[in-house]
């Protein structure tokens, strides 16, 4: 998920603490996006059809208006945890990892069908580490406003692992494992792929060169692509790791039931505040990864 690189290839640590520094500050700033997309996402019609929340503009004003607008930021600190492990590892690992598969003697172009696999690797690899920090965010963010005097069910990221590893078991922390590894290993190497190839198909022309405008409309396609993509398992994910009351017996139960429930395109609810969320994401993170990395190239480069 490296755009190409620039000077001597960084040393494993900075290549890590890099990319968790851009997936970090991306997600902090994009959060509020992707609080909305959880509620669309887990939201059902209500006995007289009615919907609560409606579109991207609108979920984000309900939730501030109901909650508070700190609302929008529930499962932050979870949030980036799961950045600094997660962020961190499927960007700071692919280069390597693409390094290895290519073999040390390969010239020229890496093929586009080698950075996929990289990119559905690293992804797959990271969020097995990660997928606790991704289960306590979205339980985080789904907890709408309780009635008054209602304790919450998780009081604090930290004390919502504990609690969940408490009353589920440990294993518990992994529920959703399954739906979590195909949508991040598949929005990983959507991104990869995207990314690199819009980026190198505009500094083939000559009107753009390796700039913010030309990173902008790369990090845009990344997100494009992966929202088109990744969209149906990030929706089932959203539901598994969401679902408390056990609507859904796995991974398939739950796309059988939504499919018959809710139709086709619940599929891709809350798909324009997903791409929202996802493009301006790729932006922040690839902005800000391209310039880190530049800080942390040796003083003689």
């Amino acid at each position: 998920m490296s755009p190409p690189p620039t000077g001597k290839p960084l040393p494993l640590w900075k290549n890590f603490t890099a990319s968790a520094i851009a997936t970090s500050w991306a997600e902090f700033l994009t959060i509020p996006l992707d609080t909305a997309k959880v509620r669309l996402q887990l939201q059902t019609a209500g006995p007289d059809g009615s919907l609560k929340y409606r579109g991207m503009i609108g979920t984000v004003a309900t939730v501030a208006k109901e909650e508070g607008a700190g609302a929008l930021w529930k499962g932050i600190v979870p949030g980036l945890h799961r950045q600094c492990l997660f962020g961190g590892f499927r960007i700071g690992m692919y280069e390597p990892v693409k390094n290895v598969i290519v073999g040390k003697d390969h010239v020229g172009e890496v093929p586009l069908h080698l950075k996929i696999f990289s990119g559905l690797a690293t992804g797959a690899m990271g969020i097995c580490i990660a997928s606790p920090t991704d289960l306590v965010k979205v339980r985080m963010q789904a907890e709408g406003r309780l009635p008054e005097g209602t304790p919450k069910r998780y009081p604090s990221a930290l004390g919502a692992y504990g609690i969940i590893a408490k009353q589920e078991g440990i294993l518990g922390l992994w529920t959703g494992l399954g739906p979590n590894i195909a949508r991040n290993a598949i929005i990983n190497a959507a991104e990869l792929a995207s990314y690199d190839q819009v980026k190198e198909t505009l500094l083939a022309t000559p009107y753009f060169e390796d700039n913010v405008v030309t990173h902008i409309l790369a990090g845009l396609g990344a997100g494009f692509f992966a929202v088109c993509i990744g969209s149906p398992v990030d929706v089932v994910k959203s539901r598994v790791m969401g679902d408390t009351k056990g609507q859904f017996n796995g991974v398939f139960d739950c796309f059988a039931k939504t499919l018959k429930n809710d139709g086709l395109f619940a599929f891709y609810k809350g798909f324009l505040p997903n791409f929202g969320r996802l493009g301006s994401w790729n932006v922040a993170m690839f902005l800000t990864l391209e310039q880190v990395k530049k800080l942390m190239q040796p003083k003689d480069d």
